[in-house]
């Protein structure tokens, strides 16, 4: 991958920061994750961004593609996935989540978003998978 469109991704990441500390003004923590997931797509699509929600992604073994429910929150211009949460704390679990839709849809970048933080700065993790 280029440093071109690894720049893209980290500038898809500050637009989706930066809506995720608008939406923690606005509403504060507390809500349930869908409001948030509902709330960050028309966001990010009011910015004219192409957001996916809830993309399935499937396991491929042997050749064949298998539906286990695994689904994505959000998709920003197909490389950034977006999990989001609504927890007292992130647990280890939350991360490793996010870094197996990050390989298995092959995405660089993913952010962990937690909008039950006090404050959203706190709330967001940056996991990479490959992104330099």
């Amino acid at each position: 991958m280029s440093n071109k469109e690894d720049n893209f991704e980290n500038y898809l990441a500050s637009i989706i920061v930066d809506c995720c500390y608008q939406i923690h003004v606005g509403l504060g923590p507390g809500l349930l994750e869908s409001v948030y997931e509902e709330v960050l797509f028309t966001e990010l699509t009011e910015r004219g961004l192409q957001v996916a929600r809830q993309k399935q992604l499937p396991v491929i073994w042997k050749d064949k593609t298998l539906d286990l429910g695994f689904r994505t929150d959000l998709i920003v211009e197909n490389k950034v996935i977006i999990e989001i949460k609504s927890v007292l704390e992130l647990h280890p679990v939350h991360k490793k989540q996010l870094m197996t839709y990050l390989k298995l849809s092959g995405l660089k970048l993913g952010l962990l978003v937690n909008f039950n933080s006090p404050l959203i700065k706190t709330g967001i993790t940056r996991l990479v998978n490959g992104l330099e």
